[in-house]
Formats: structure tokens, C-alpha cells, sequence
């Protein structure tokens, strides 16, 4: 089973299969976005540079169908998560981040530390001789990691998305499972759970301290990725649901969510950070 499909089971047995609606879908130019009737609203990478991307009829039954999802059933949104197309992917994988949303404000999330406001790296806890693995490039982080002695590997389909003079650190995605299984530390962008390759990528992880899954659409129920090696998910939570479908709406990135939505970092209990939590595994006060 995949790790996407024991997601959407698990969210199934937790949530006793809640009869919920889905008022309304954005799909942003960065970001799309789902909101249930009961008021959670979760968000996915949007997939770009797209080999199936809509332009004519003949192709339109690559897209997900609009003018068709909002007032749907949200599990059968959600299912377009196991979909082998990317831009229903990410409506599904939007609708499964509302979903975990509601499951951890009604059930808590066990076996983790939840640490509000923290940035995924900071919650990591990197140190300057790790060996660090970055599937996607995660620009800050490149940044902050850049200058330590530990080697750094970036993945990334283009290459062009790294500064010339950290271009000694790119590695195409033939590579990754070599690196990542060299790695004392992994930075997995949130976006693989929609561009493919999740399951493969963290089978390819030997020995590293540290899994990071990390980016707005790395805000899942977390015990199927805990049980396949994460470590930490380092996402969001909405705070204002319609402000947040507003700026995916228009655009909006993960740099400009602004107070519509924080940041979580949630972390297996082995590898919290004691000192910076409050209430073990209680997102009850998040709406």
C-alpha cells in the first residue's frame, strides 16, 4: 500500500468516514486549495511545466473537472489523490490535508510533538557536519545550509532553479536515490506528494538521523509517514480558511499565506524538541 493510500485509509477509520461536503476548490497558479463543510480548508502544490496541461478539448479530461467539484462529496475528492494525473493529484491531496486538519483537532495526533510558529529546518535540528539530501529546491533552506562543513546534495528537475554558485550542489532526480541513501539528514519538499515519487523516494532513505517532509502541502495525518521513516512534517494550519482560499485564488504562494495560516512542524515523540512545545499532540485549540 502507498503511503498516500494508507493516508486516505487511515483518514477513513479515524474520522469514521464524517459524511462532509466541499463548498468550494481553488486552483491557484502556486497552490490549490479545498475547503469541507465543516470549515477546514486544506492546500497541495499546483503542478506546473505539465506535459498533460489543458489547452483544447481533446486534452480537457486531464484537468480536474471544474465547474463540477465544489458541493461534492469531499472523499471522493479525495481520492483523486491516488490519481495518475498531477493536477488531480493535487486537488486530492488538497482535500486530504482538509481532511487531517479536522482528524487532528478531533482526535489530537499521536505519538507527536506539535511545535506551533517553528520552521521545519529549525525543528530538524541540523548540525554542520550532517550530510544533507534536499529533494526540491527549497531556496531558504539552501541558504542556510549552504556554508557548512556537511555536504549538501539539492535533487531538482532544473537546475536553473539553484544560483550559479551553488551549482556544485545539484544532483537530476536519476540520482536522488544514491544521495539519499548517503544522507544523514532529508529535506523532502511536500510537493512530491504530488508531482509522483513519495514511496520511492523514502524507500531510498538508509541510516540518515533526520526525514523531513516539509512545505504548505506537508500538513497530512501524520502515522502512515511516521511509520515509513519521517520524522518530522513541517506544514501549516489554516487559521482564516476563506482568506486563505482568497489568496490561492489570486495566486498567492506559501511566501504571502501572511495570518491566514501558520506554521507546524509536527515531530515523531522520539525526535521532539521538549523545550519549544506546549501540549504533546493537541491541535484542539487551532480554530
Amino acid at each position: 500500500m502507498s503511503v498516500i493510500e494508507a493516508w486516505l485509509a487511515d483518514l477513513d477509520r479515524v474520522l469514521n468516514r464524517e459524511p462532509l461536503s466541499v463548498p468550494e476548490v481553488r486552483v491557484g497558479v502556486f497552490y490549490t486549495a479545498v475547503e469541507l463543510s465543516s470549515g477546514h480548508v486544506g492546500v497541495a502544490f499546483t503542478p506546473r511545466d505539465l506535459a498533460d496541461t489543458v489547452c483544447c478539448p481533446q486534452t480537457a479530461s486531464a484537468a480536474p473537472p471544474s465547474g463540477r467539484m465544489a458541493g461534492r462529496d469531499a472523499w471522493t475528492l479525495a481520492q483523486y489523490a491516488l490519481s495518475p494525473l498531477s493536477l488531480r493529484r493535487a486537488v486530492g491531496i488538497a482535500a486530504l490535508n482538509a481532511l487531517s486538519s479536522l482528524a487532528m483537532e478531533k482526535h489530537g495526533v499521536p505519538d507527536t510533538e506539535v511545535l506551533l510558529g517553528v520552521d521545519a529546518l529549525e525543528a530538524a535540528d541540523i548540525q554542520p557536519d550532517d550530510d544533507v539530501a534536499m529533494v526540491g529546491a527549497f531556496i531558504p533552506f539552501i541558504k542556510a545550509l549552504k556554508s557548512r562543513p556537511g555536504r549538501l546534495w539539492v535533487v531538482d528537475k532544473h537546475r536553473e532553479a539553484l544560483k550559479p554558485d551553488e551549482a556544485a550542489f545539484w544532483k537530476p532526480p536519476e540520482e536522488a536515490a544514491e544521495v539519499l541513501s548517503q544522507a544523514s539528514a532529508v529535506i523532502i519538499t511536500g510537493s512530491a506528494l504530488v508531482e509522483g515519487g513519495i514511496d520511492g523516494l523514502l524507500s531510498s532513505v538508509s541510516g540518515a538521523r533526520s526525514v523531513i517532509l516539509a512545505g504548505p502541502t506537508a500538513s497530512p495525518w501524520p502515522p502512515p509517514f511516521f511509520d515509513r521513516g519521517v520524522s518530522i512534517l513541517g506544514g501549516i494550519r489554516a487559521l482564516d480558511g476563506r482568506k486563505l482560499l482568497q489568496l490561492v485564488g489570486e495566486g498567492g504562494s506559501g511566501y504571502f499565506f501572511g495570518d491566514a495560516a501558520e506554521k507546524v512542524c509536527l515531530v515523531r515523540r522520539e525526535k521532539a524538541m521538549d523545550e519549544k512545545t506546549g501540549a504533546a499532540g493537541d491541535l484542539a485549540t487551532a480554530r
